[in-house]
């Protein structure tokens, strides 16, 4: 059975969210329930206002799920006069948060690609880093979904995704290990094929040349 554009992935899943998204006054009973299993009285003054704004807060903080990012990239240009070389948008910052301990990730994403015929608007690229990054992830499945939406609308000759982030469930609970960042990255076409290629882009983002990056 053939797999389904990305596109229509997106769509039939962000109606399935739609379908089980409970309702605010749901959400906000869930806050007080952690509130009084944290030991403390969501009834006292300080804390009457937390069940609404901890709402308000994940409804900022998950924003991506609101947005489709293959339709993010529709809109694309052809009028590049031949234009062939890397088009690289380095040291996006974002914030986005794990999905096993709901704490922040916060670092910058790398991105590059190699067009064929079409480009797209710089700030989409943000956008799409911002789009996927508003959402429960882990950094590894981030890195591949951005690197897969840009290569599966733009079908460039080459795609490079590198993000380097903190995650605080490993700084502020745990190991406690402040200062550690977490690297990643996914390639896709000539960035996957061409070690010149790459090295050109690695050269571009700072990165060391011989520094170790997933294919």
């Amino acid at each position: 059975m053939p797999e389904k554009p990305a596109g229509s992935r997106e769509a039939a899943q962000n109606s399935k969210r739609a379908e089980l998204r409970p309702s605010r006054e749901a959400a906000e009973e869930a806050v007080r329930v952690l509130l009084r299993w944290a030991g403390d009285d969501p009834g006292r003054e300080g804390l009457r206002g937390t069940p609404a704004r901890v709402t308000r807060a994940f409804e900022e903080f998950f924003s991506g799920y609101a947005t489709d990012p293959v339709e993010l990239l529709q809109r694309t240009f052809e009028e590049t006069n031949g234009y062939d070389e890397m088009v690289v948008l380095r040291d996006i910052r974002f914030e986005s948060h794990c999905e096993h301990h709901i704490l922040p990730i916060i670092g910058k994403a790398h991105v590059a690609y190699l067009p064929s015929h079409r480009v797209v608007g710089i700030s989409k690229l943000a956008r799409l880093v911002e789009v996927y990054a508003k959402r429960l992830q882990i950094q590894e499945k981030m890195t591949t979904q951005i690197a897969q939406t840009l290569s599966e609308v733009l079908r460039p000759k080459g795609v490079a995704v590198v993000i380097e982030a903190a995650h605080q469930c490993m700084t502020t609970r745990g190991v406690h290990k402040p200062g550690v960042v977490m690297v990643t990255s996914h390639m896709l076409g000539a960035f996957r094929d061409d070690p010149s290629t790459r090295r050109e882009f690695l050269a571009i983002i700072g990165a060391p040349a011989g520094a170790p990056v997933n294919v």
